[in-house]
């Protein structure tokens, strides 16, 4: 029995960015197509097959330990950036200044796509969502530098809308105006779900 199911929902490519060395600047810089190899978009300083951990997961691991990297790709929606620029009272939000590796459109409430979910292009390139993307403080930075004043407002204004990190699971060509579909996994939500985050409403329960 199939583990995965498609799903009527595809997402079309309308941005690509990569961030060339994060060390310098967390910017990405636009491109019209990119390639998706093992270890992640050619070009990208977020790629790699192995990362250091970070502040994320430091409840399972020390920080800069060798783990496997499950955040070559920041994917984000426009619609959900166009809600956060209006929330932080912008006409629109580039989304270099966020470090996006990708920008797609169609998909609604996407930052909340169930993990391990799979967007595949046309070429069968496939990428697998790891979770979602939790706001921090790095692009505010980089928003502050461009536009002063507004940085701060990043945080608040993105939590829920910040996208999704994903990994690849099959190599190919990623363009602008793709369509990927949506495949999710095949199965229920975890009946202990709300119990494990300690009493916290559960979200599937809600919406």
């Amino acid at each position: 029995m199939p583990a995965l199911m498609p799903t009527e929902y595809t997402a079309r490519v309308t941005w690509i960015g990569v961030v060339g060395n994060r060390d310098a600047a967390l910017a990405s810089s636009a491109l019209k197509s990119v390639q998706a190899l093992f270890d992640g978009p050619v070009g990208e300083s977020h790629g790699g097959l192995t990362r250091p951990s970070c502040s994320r997961v430091l409840k399972q691991h020390p920080r800069n330990t060798e783990i496997r990297n499950v955040r070559q790709f920041s994917i984000i929606s426009a619609e959900e950036l166009a809600e956060i620029a209006h929330r932080m009272e912008l006409a629109e939000l580039d989304p270099s200044l966020l470090g996006a590796t990708l920008v797609v459109k169609g998909i609604p409430d996407f930052t909340r796509v169930p993990p391990s979910s799979r967007l595949q292009g046309p070429d069968g390139v496939t990428l697998t969502v790891d979770m979602e993307n939790r706001p921090c403080t790095l692009p505010a930075r980089v928003i502050e530098d461009a536009m002063p004043g507004y940085g701060k407002r990043f945080k608040p204004a993105s939590l829920g809308r910040r996208g999704v990190t994903a990994w690849v699971e099959r190599e190919g060509t990623i363009s602008v105006g793709d369509e990927m579909r949506l495949h999710i996994p095949d199965q229920p939500v975890w009946s202990c779900l709300g119990k494990a985050r300690r009493g916290k409403t559960d979200l599937a329960e809600t919406t």
